[in-house]
């Protein structure tokens, strides 16, 4: 290749990198397996429905398949790609899986026939069993040939991926497979099998602070609607990213000038910006809670970056890209005023592909806008690690001097570019649902929402997208389990509002509406000063006591204590619980420790005192009469002590709610 053509060449590398594409083969290799890499060795299918097989054979070829002495026939597609149906198997292995197309062949030995489960979220179904309460004995008691894992690759998709990311191996847990693999998928199969007796197949495809947008289908969410503009961006993004990028940069444009308290001249990322606000940043950069600025010592917020460079007109008219260290945790980027690039993730650094013209001779402004909204946050240092990469190999350093200047509070959430990977739009079903195909499953587990909690309005009908976008896929009665929000922050000293509170509601909401859905709680068991809890035990126990219940039809109550009603009983309200196994105890009082009774406006809501009636909670506090809802449990990290009780077993807690007060019926004399 000639040294001019190779810019071009590596522009187009990355351009396809970017959009997370890659070139497809001229025709399969003659050694390319005939199976998707869900069927290899030791892989686990689903018992009691019939059996899809698939995968790519040369185009037109006949495919031959065998199971457990049952066999199908199919033919691939122009494209080589084929499927084929067997019949329903019960329970049972291991057997070996053989395809053949012509010459080609290729069997799989030592597969079971079972229950395959899906477990799904972010970080906390993500976290791994050596992160979990008592790892070590954990992972050295591993040992089970009848729970196999498989973990799927964290990789984003603009469109939808065939197949997966990175290479996929099904696992039998043992100690050296199970440490790096979900501690609560992995504990909820172990507690099940005690009393669902079959081989159990776990699918890990979970992304640490990922949103629940991201596991969405592009048409699961245009049907929803409110995202059309960033969906037709993220289209343009599959085709052309770098002028998909200019056209998500004027859609974030519009959002900061729309601001309250944003003047109409105030656009920060323009070349001609005035200089006034912009204070001199330290030239090690990195985390600005460290910079000893004291507005900055404990913020989580958004910060502006400014950097110039001068360039001669020969290296202007050069193809550039341009390189910024990590930053944590959301990055937009400008290059003379126009959008370059927008990421998420603080774990690595940024490569924008710059448009053709967008440098000139003289000077140059590179203005980052970077989100942080966890911890430490800013952009790394220092100030040479930010380059512009130019096309004959150099390099220009950005270090003549940063600024920086801190955008003002109550900005609110910006929207979030629709690629990024764990925060984008149907980011991860493209990359990690979708290369399951439509693999029978069991059931799903869904362990997700801290990265939704500033927009729990919302959250309720995403989760009714998510669940009925992915019965689409896998099966109309497929069942959800979604585990409600742990606990996690101080606790409050009076009542307030909540995000956390409002997410846990929405997700009680959605799950109760619908009997394929269960809701395990799990605010009891979350940690004050660690997001991620390690008693990932406990919460696999309810999980599995969930799906007995809701999947299996087993009569035992899913999950703890439910509230049935709220009525005015003469100046208290009363509040009854179904699902109670034995009777209802307030640990640690003479009464529940967490209810709350309110009227109509925010603010309104006064701790009452609670006492205890058979099946049936009275609140009293003053103005209770004028209650309108009834709260229990709500703050982030609430205190709340109300659980059933059977004597010999702990018992489960009552979870968050909000409900509505109705007047009580005058022949019902509840105490």
């Amino acid at each position: 290749m000639t040294e001019a053509r190779r810019p071009r060449a590596r522009r187009a590398a990355l351009l396809l990198a970017v959009a997370g594409l890659s070139p497809l083969p001229a025709a399969l290799a003659a050694d390319a397996p005939l199976l998707h890499p869900l069927f290899q060795d030791h892989a686990v299918l689903q018992r009691g429905q019939p059996l899809r097989i698939w995968g790519q054979a040369e185009p037109g070829a006949e495919v031959k398949v065998e199971l457990a002495g049952k066999r199908a026939r199919a033919r691939a597609g122009a494209d080589g790609a084929w499927e084929a149906q067997l019949p329903a198997l019960k329970a049972g292995g291991p057997y070996t899986l053989a395809v053949s197309a012509g010459a080609a062949k290729q069997s799989v030995a030592d597969v079971m026939v079972g229950d395959v489960w899906l477990c799904s979220g972010q970080s906390n179904m993500e976290l791994q069993v050596w992160r979990s309460l008592d790892a070590r004995a954990e992972i050295a008691g591993a040992g089970n040939d009848r729970i196999r894992l498989l973990t799927v690759p964290q990789v984003e998709g603009i469109t939808p991926r065939s197949t997966f990311g990175d290479v996929v191996q099904w696992q039998p847990v043992t100690p050296g497979s199970v440490r790096d693999f979900s501690a609560a998928c992995y504990f909820f199969a172990r507690e099940l099998q005690k009393s669902v007796d079959v081989p159990m197949g776990l699918i890990n495809a979970a992304w640490g602070g990922s949103r629940i947008e991201a596991w969405i289908s592009a048409g699961a969410l245009r049907a929803l609607g409110g995202y059309d503009a960033e969906l037709d961006v993220l289209d343009r993004y599959a085709v052309d990213p770098v002028a998909a990028v200019g056209d998500w940069g004027t859609l974030w444009q519009k959002w900061w000038s729309s601001r309250p308290g944003v003047a109409a001249e105030d656009r920060p990322w323009s070349p001609d910006a005035p200089s006034a606000g912009w204070r001199a940043a330290p030239a090690q950069l990195g985390a600005w809670e460290k910079w000893g600025v004291p507005e900055l010592a404990d913020f989580n917020g958004m910060v502006w970056y400014h950097a110039s460079v001068e360039l001669s007109a020969a290296q202007a008219a050069q193809e550039a890209v341009l390189k910024l260290g990590p930053a944590d945790e959301i990055d937009m980027t400008w290059v003379n005023g126009r959008a370059v690039g927008s990421t998420y993730g603080a774990g690595g650094g940024r490569e924008y592909v710059l448009p053709p013209g967008v440098l000139r001779p003289g000077r140059n402004t590179v203005v980052v806008n970077v989100l942080d909204t966890w911890r430490d946050g800013g952009l790394a240092g220092p100030a040479s690690a930010h380059a512009l990469q130019l096309a004959d190999g150099s390099e220009v350093p950005l270090d003549g001097g940063w600024k920086y200047r801190i955008a003002p509070a109550g900005m609110g959430t910006p929207p979030r570019a629709p690629w990024q990977s764990a925060a984008g739009l149907s980011t991860l079903h493209a990359g990690m649902i979708a290369p399951l195909g439509r693999f029978g499953l069991r059931g799903a587990l869904w362990y997700q929402g801290e990265s939704n909690t500033g927009e729990a309005e919302r959250y309720a009908d995403l989760l009714r997208a998510l669940r009925g976008d992915w019965r689409d896929r896998f099966g109309a009665d497929l069942p959800l389990l979604v585990v409600q929000l742990a606990g996690f922050g101080a606790p409050p000293l009076q009542p307030g509002e909540s995000g956390w509170a409002s997410l846990r509601e929405a997700q009680r909401q959605v799950a109760a509406e619908d009997p394929r859905t269960g809701l395990v709680v799990a605010v009891d068991i979350g940690d004050r000063y660690d997001i991620h809890p390690a008693n990932k035990q406990e919460l696999g126990r309810r999980l599995a006591r969930a799906a007995r219940h809701v999947v299996y039809g087993d009569a035992l109550p899913p999950s703890g204590p439910v509230p049935v009603a709220a009525s005015r009983n003469g100046d208290a309200i009363v509040v009854a619980f179904g699902d109670v196994e034995g009777r209802l105890v307030g640990y640690g009082g003479e009464g529940p420790v967490g209810f709350e009774v309110c009227g109509d406006e925010a603010g309104s809501c006064r701790y009452a005192s609670a006492q205890i009636w058979n099946q049936r909670v009275t609140l009293r506090a003053p103005a209770a009469h004028a209650a309108t809802r009834v709260r229990y449990c709500w703050a982030d990290n609430p205190v709340c002590t109300l659980y059933d009780h059977t004597g010999g077993g702990t018992g489960l807690p009552a979870g968050p709610f909000e409900i509505p007060v109705a007047p009580m019926p005058q022949d019902d004399h509840a105490r």
